[in-house]
């Protein structure tokens, strides 16, 4: 990847960011673990994706479905960047009218499965990538899993069945951002060692830092690792990437702000002073 490759990655980023953080009021949206897979959407989509805005139905393309649909916001700010979306529907954040709101909907360009309970999008992207093999298509599945969302026994499930069917032309990422809603995932039910049970599982595994475009490519232009085995990629991510005063909090994973915080956080984006946030802190028992 060249310097200017990676330049152009950064400042898309950096503009889906500064989208996410202006759907974090008025309602509020899940900040922190939108912020956290940004990186990894930018790239897959600008630089490994097959995927043409011209051609959203294309039945020879790659298919990306975001298991962990509150992280929604991202997608809708990446694909405002892409020209799947028009900017002025990011306004209908969450209103009446619209299906903007905080889990994919499949009338908005380019989302290709609704989700809302977690732990249900690896079992479609398994039925995706095997029709894809039984018709011969070269078509690829990337499915992106929150790490807490692997507490869902029907994620193992599909991990299962995938390995059992030699699904090399699936993917899955896992934002690995250490948190499920305001806890850490090692203090609620412990993961790691996470790519080892991938690999019980049949899977071949890989972990890099999924804020990293050269580490992203170096990953990605390895697959498929092994031909007939699935890949999982551990993408260790921090929650709030972008904004010191939330990033890495547990208590931060769902915000509903201020118009004046909005303002400070977008201006603490640019690498101005610390956002003063004085907003309700949301507690999940």
């Amino acid at each position: 990847m060249t310097e200017t490759e990676q330049q152009e990655l950064k400042e898309l980023a950096h503009r889906v960011r500064r989208h996410v953080v202006r759907m974090a009021t008025d309602g509020g949206c899940f900040i922190g673990a939108s912020l956290s897979c940004v990186d990894v959407l930018a790239y897959l989509y600008r630089h490994w994706l097959r995927i043409s805005n011209a051609k959203l139905d294309d039945p020879q393309r790659d298919y990306l479905l975001l298991s962990k649909g509150h992280d929604v916001p991202a997608l809708y700010g990446l694909f405002v960047e892409l020209g799947f979306l028009e900017p002025h529907r990011l306004a209908n954040h969450l209103k009446t009218g619209d299906h903007i709101y905080w889990h994919p909907n499949r009338n908005i360009p380019g989302v290709e499965f609704h989700s809302g309970s977690l732990g249900h999008l690896l079992s479609v992207g398994v039925g995706i990538a095997l029709d894809i093999k039984l018709c011969r298509g070269k078509g690829r599945v990337v499915v992106i899993l929150g790490d807490g969302e692997l507490n869902e026994g029907s994620v193992w499930e599909a991990v299962l069945v995938a390995a059992a069917k030699r699904l090399d032309n699936l993917i899955v990422v896992v934002d690995r951002n250490g948190f499920q809603a305001n806890l850490a995932t090692e203090a609620l039910i412990p993961l790691e060692p996470l790519a080892d049970k991938f690999a019980a599982f049949g899977w071949e595994t890989l972990r890099l830092d999924g804020h990293d475009f050269e580490d992203l490519e170096a990953g990605f232009a390895l697959i498929p690792r092994r031909l007939g085995q699935p890949t999982a990629i551990i993408a260790d991510t921090v929650r709030g990437r972008g904004l010191p005063s939330i990033a890495a909090r547990a208590d931060r994973w769902f915000c509903n702000f201020s118009a004046a915080e909005i303002e400070q956080l977008l201006e603490e984006l640019e690498g101005h002073r610390l956002a003063v946030i004085d907003s309700d802190i949301i507690v999940a028992r």
